[in-house]
């Protein structure tokens, strides 16, 4: 795994840390450390849906990949307990070559897309109807179909990573303007079917 990409994300090639990654409790885990930053298994077995034993178990198994580690504990909190913290603010994957990591990225991309899903839902429900108009208007949903070269596809991602590098990069509130508040982009790329 590397941290070579313009958001320092995890770049995940290994198929077997993909497999891993794809379990449902281990990928929510992921996900709320590097939103919420540093947790105790216990408190994020109630964001996870599983005991904090079992919490604790994935958290272990993500470890071995480097893609949690532990993290000190907050000022004035029990240093008995352990803290764990994602490795990095983000991760990706690259599709391999052999039909193993493969079907190891489409695994991991499964349980992804079900988590995009379920976020932009909740979103939906529960975010978008108590924003303000100003937020409100710049939220939403885009769907546009273009056609292009495999090349070309890969240039637009690329361009669209560029744009959004430098906002990712920030690491607090002492980097981000007054008025700056968290906004998800998700993004699927989805090459239609060869006739």
């Amino acid at each position: 795994m590397s941290l070579r990409n313009p958001y320092g994300d995890f770049e995940i090639t290994d198929p077997q840390a993909m497999r891993a990654l794809a379990h449902p409790v281990r990928l929510a885990a992921l996900s709320w450390l590097q939103r919420h930053g540093p947790a105790t298994a216990t408190q994020l077995s109630e964001h996870v849906g599983a005991s904090p034993s079992v919490t604790s178990w994935h958290l272990r198994h993500l470890a071995n990949f480097g893609l949690v580690v532990d993290g000190p504990p907050p000022t004035g909190t029990d240093k008995r307990q352990r803290w764990w913290r994602a490795a990095a603010r983000g991760f990706r994957l690259d599709m391999p070559d052999t039909p193993e990591g493969a079907e190891a990225a489409r695994l991991l991309s499964g349980q992804m897309l079900t988590q995009a899903v379920a976020t932009a839902q909740h979103w939906q429900r529960d975010i978008e109807p108590t924003l303000d108009t100003e937020w409100a208007r710049v939220g939403g949903v885009s769907n546009t179909g273009v056609l292009v070269t495999a090349d070309e596809a890969a240039a637009i991602q690329q361009a669209m990573e560029q744009v959004l590098a430098p906002y990712v990069r920030r690491t607090g509130d002492d980097d981000a303007p007054d008025g700056a508040q968290l906004v998800r982009f998700l993004r699927f790329s989805l090459p239609e079917a060869t006739e």
